[in-house]
C-alpha cells in the first residue's frame, strides 16, 4: 500500500460473509481526513442514499460525541435518526450503529442494527489511511448477505465522493 491512493479505483473492499471492510489513502492528515468524514456529510454523502432526497435534503449530520446521532432532516423540519455514535475518539477512530434496514426503513432497534467502525492511520505527514469496517449485517435478518452486497458498492460510491472531498475536489 505504498502508492497514492486517492483515485476511486484505488478503493479496495475485502468482504466477508456479514462484514465489509474499505480502505483507501487520502492525501490529507487523520485530523483533515476525520474532520472531513464526520463534519461534512453534505458535502460528499450521495444525496439520493437518504430519505428526503436531492430536491429535499436540508441537512446530513452526525453529532459529534459518543451517544451523537447521525441525521437528517427533510422537508418542514422532518427529522430521521439513522445511527448513533458509540465511539468518538478523534482524529483516530469513530464507531456508529447503521440503524437502516436492507428496505431502506428505519431500525429504531440498535440491537437489529449493523455497525460502521472506520479508523484513520497516518502514512506520513499528510497522507492517511481510512479503513471502514461495515459488520454484522445477520442482525439484519434474511436479506443480510444481499444488503451486503448492495453496500459494496453503496460504500464504494461513498468513500468515492469522500475522496473528492477530502482533496479539495467538489464531489458529484
Amino acid at each position: 500500500m505504498g502508492q497514492e491512493m486517492g483515485d476511486p479505483a484505488d478503493i479496495r473492499q475485502e468482504p466477508d460473509q456479514f462484514s465489509l471492510r474499505s480502505v483507501l489513502l487520502v492525501p490529507a492528515s487523520a485530523e483533515r481526513a476525520f474532520e472531513v468524514f464526520t463534519g461534512s456529510l453534505m458535502q460528499w454523502w450521495v444525496v439520493e442514499y437518504t430519505w428526503s432526497g436531492p430536491e429535499k435534503l436540508v441537512e446530513l449530520g452526525m453529532e459529534p460525541r459518543a451517544g451523537g446521532m447521525l441525521y437528517e432532516i427533510g422537508p418542514h423540519g422532518f427529522r430521521c435518526d439513522w445511527g448513533r455514535v458509540l465511539t468518538w475518539d478523534p482524529p483516530e477512530r469513530l464507531v456508529f450503529t447503521w440503524q437502516i434496514g436492507a428496505d431502506r426503513a428505519p431500525v429504531p432497534d440498535p440491537a437489529r442494527a449493523s455497525e460502521v467502525e472506520v479508523l484513520f492511520h497516518p502514512d506520513g505527514p499528510e497522507r492517511t489511511r481510512v479503513e471502514v469496517a461495515h459488520r454484522y449485517f445477520d442482525r439484519h435478518g434474511e436479506a443480510a448477505e444481499g444488503y451486503r452486497q448492495a453496500l459494496t458498492a453503496g460504500w464504494h460510491e461513498l468513500l468515492s465522493r469522500y475522496a473528492a472531498r477530502v482533496v479539495g475536489r467538489v464531489a458529484g
